[in-house]
């Protein structure tokens, strides 16, 4: 008898190692810049007071540690969707990789609500800092389950359903030079914030064109 896993996501994690000195240059450019100038003119979601939103154009700035910032982390998706994909290396790799990328700075109560991104196919964030010495400090990143209903019954024999079966939400508590890559479909959120100092994020949407195509 054989057992195969079907709807199975892609996600990819990594680390940035070392990273203190980058994301001290970050975290005091970022703090620099939330300023009304920075701010994202027409955000996805209702502004809250706790959280600032810079606009999209963030790997067009031309300070080193952005440009340094930017080779990490659009590297890692370009890695991650060619390993996740059938297409062969060498042509994936005439793809142009395109994005849109932000920075996120959270202060205590800040939260995000669920949400994806339909107009892009790979997301990334980065972690610049946490506050980890906070226990429990919330901020969480939360991937929900695609599989709508799937624990609408349960009983002995599917309550402990191993991986890559288990049914549950994906919770992620984000360290200083982590970075995550998921699907731009698939639904997230950033649960309430608690920690003393700011939590300071990168966040990426990203998309692929053919060689010599427009973006539509």
């Amino acid at each position: 008898m054989e057992l195969t896993s079907a709807f199975a996501v892609p996600i990819g994690h990594t680390r940035l190692a070392p990273c203190e000195r980058l994301n001290r240059e970050l975290e005091q450019l970022f703090l620099a810049r939330e300023t009304q100038e920075y701010q994202n003119p027409a955000p996805s979601h209702h502004a809250q007071a706790e959280m600032f939103e810079s606009r999209v154009d963030l790997f067009t700035w031309p300070e080193p540690c952005i440009r340094e910032l930017r080779n990490f982390m659009l590297e890692s998706v370009f890695r991650i969707a060619m390993t996740a994909s059938e297409t062969e290396p060498e042509e994936f790799a005439r793809l142009r990789l395109n994005n849109h990328t932000w920075f996120h700075i959270t202060r205590r109560t800040g939260y995000f609500v669920a949400h994806n991104h339909a107009l892009a196919s790979w997301s990334a964030v980065y972690c610049v800092k946490d506050s980890t010495h906070d226990a429990p400090c919330g901020g969480l990143l939360r991937l929900f389950d695609t599989r709508a209903g799937a624990d609408a019954f349960l009983d002995p024999a599917n309550q402990r359903l191993r991986q890559p079966f288990h049914v549950s939400d994906l919770d992620l508590q984000l360290q200083a030079g982590q970075l995550v890559v998921f699907p731009s479909y698939l639904f997230h959120e950033v649960t309430p914030y608690y920690g003393s100092d700011p939590r300071i994020t990168v966040a990426s949407n990203c998309w692929f064109t053919a060689p010599g195509a427009e973006h539509q």
